[in-house]
């Protein structure tokens, strides 16, 4: 067992190993459509197949990888429908969150969105596509917690657990068009909710991400 795995309770570990998998889908390690099989990661992690069993099974139920009978499990392949449903719910789900929010949001809260924005201008500059996607997640985080809805906080952390599947170093095109006009989108978003605005933080949470969706679903299609 790997030094840093071993004396772990195998409830931690099924959940290191969890966290590890999902960190290397994210970082485009292991691809759409890839076949995850326990006996390798068991050998990579130095474990039993038991809790990288355990913890495949816990990324099927975040829709991060799929099973499928009688082959195995595999890292989840968006579809350009998939797409469309996923930012049609997206687009309602924190479209209504940022509405609460408007009406909850703290100063420490939207002090942390200002710090975000700058922050991604910072690494956009850098050019570290993944991290702008890291801080460009956050950002949404900070708004649909702030909505103070328990059911909305929940499904919302599981579209977004599955979302960047599919936001790999392939859209390094998109983050790069898009940049521009996200701060501008993001920092009329803080406007919106620093004024406890509702209607208007909704509509334009709305629209940031179907003109998102928008651009991508193009990309996609253009590549078909």
């Amino acid at each position: 067992m790997s030094p840093q795995l071993d004396g772990l309770a195998q409830t931690q570990l099924r959940h290191l190993i969890a966290e590890r998998v999902r960190a290397a889908i994210l970082a485009g390690e292991f691809k759409p459509g890839e076949w995850l099989r326990q006996e390798q990661l068991a050998q990579q992690f130095g474990v039993s197949q038991t809790p990288v069993r355990e913890a495949l099974q816990d990324l099927v139920g975040e829709g991060v990888v799929e099973r499928v009978p009688y082959r195995g499990i595999r890292v989840i392949e968006f579809t350009l429908t998939d797409l469309h449903d996923l930012y049609a719910c997206r687009a309602f789900m924190e479209g209504l969150a940022a509405r609460y929010a408007a009406q909850h949001i703290t100063s420490p809260d939207l002090a942390e969105l200002r710090r975000l924005v700058d922050a991604m201008a910072t690494v956009f500059a850098r050019k570290e596509w993944s991290e702008y996607r890291d801080l460009n997640r956050r950002f949404h985080e900070v708004i649909y917690t702030a909505s103070r809805h328990p059911f909305l906080i929940r499904t919302l952390n599981q579209l977004w657990t599955a979302f960047p599947t599919m936001m790999l170093s392939s859209f390094a095109g998109p983050i790069r068009e898009r940049r521009a006009l996200n701060t501008r989108e993001h920092r009329a978003i803080i406007a919106a909710l620093e004024a406890h605005a509702s209607a208007r933080a909704e509509r334009l949470m709305r629209q940031h991400i179907e003109e998102s969706a928008r651009r991508i679903r193009d990309l996609l299609r253009a590549k078909t």
